[in-house]
């Protein structure tokens, strides 16, 4: 089968092709994601990625835009990226923008000039799920990573060029954390400043008890007026000099759309707009609306 399931990508990725350089995370222990546990990472044979290239090059020959599975491109070697990249060039020359999933453990692997070197050959766009930017919160959810090892890797490949998507938790920190999880990740997204910026809610796909017994931790999920608190401070303390932002995921309460830091008190408005009419409206009209 050209790919193994289930497959993700970001909501910005829809009408991109998708060509898996790796199978699953290699990771996989953060405590809130459940995107990979049905898979067994490895990277996939060059030889397999040349049989796909060549497959797909024939059914999207004017493919504009690619995107590179699974969870992190930075999981398989420097050799393979580099093959996978001059293949794509070859069978797509009309491809204009290819993205990945980038993680700060995967990026620390890789040498300055490596990663100019796979900037190079076309790789433009990183997305990275950051999470958070506080300590305390990124050990509850065992990312495998702290907000100095993060803040280091994602300045590293800026640095070499590529442009940055980054991707918050909105209440992953529960009522005990709330306030340090806002502040601290505003902290690492002032010092990264990312060309993009998503903020998406910490969700249960296998019900709130099953993530509770991941976490091995006491957590108070916000409700949605303190999801909106948060997401309120989280933006009040920003400083970005030029990001596109969005909150519009199936997850997000309230669908913000704009750049920070350019509409930060429109933002701002919207939210405190939403806290007056949050507390009049029905909880479970929310939970299955999602939308405001």
């Amino acid at each position: 089968m050209l790919y193994e399931q289930p497959i993700f990508r970001p909501p910005a990725e829809a009408n991109s092709l998708i060509i898996q350089l790796t199978i699953g995370c290699d990771w996989n222990k953060c405590r809130f994601c459940e995107m990979y546990t049905s898979k067994m990472f490895r990277v996939k044979p060059i030889s397999q990625i040349e049989s796909d290239i060549n497959y797909l090059s024939q059914t999207n020959p004017a493919i504009r835009r690619i995107f590179i599975g699974d969870a992190d491109i930075f999981a398989a070697d420097f050799d393979s990226i580099i093959a996978t990249l001059n293949l794509i060039k070859i069978h797509f020359p009309k491809a204009k923008r290819i993205s990945a999933y980038a993680s700060a453990r995967g990026i620390k692997k890789f040498s300055t000039d490596q990663l100019s070197a796979i900037r190079l050959k076309g790789l433009i766009l990183l997305y990275g799920g950051i999470e958070s930017g506080d300590n305390n919160v990124l050990e509850l959810i065992n990312k495998g990573s702290d907000a100095k090892k993060q803040t280091e890797a994602f300045l590293t490949v800026k640095n070499a060029g590529f442009k940055l998507s980054l991707m918050v938790l909105n209440g992953l920190g529960g009522k005990e954390l709330s306030k340090q999880h806002a502040l601290n990740t505003a902290k690492l997204l002032n010092k990264v400043q990312p060309e993009l910026l998503s903020s998406l809610v910490v969700s249960y796909p296998f019900e709130f008890e099953h993530f509770k017994k991941r976490l091995k931790k006491e957590f108070t999920p916000l409700s949605a007026i303190e999801l909106c608190q948060e997401l309120h401070l989280l933006i009040s303390h920003l400083k970005l000099e030029s990001t596109v932002f969005r909150s519009d995921h199936v997850s997000n309460y309230l669908i913000l759309k704009g750049a920070l830091n350019k509409d930060k008190e429109k933002f701002l408005a919207q939210l405190e707009q939403a806290l007056s009419i949050l507390p009049n409206t029905d909880e479970a009209f929310l939970n299955e609306n999602t939308v405001l």
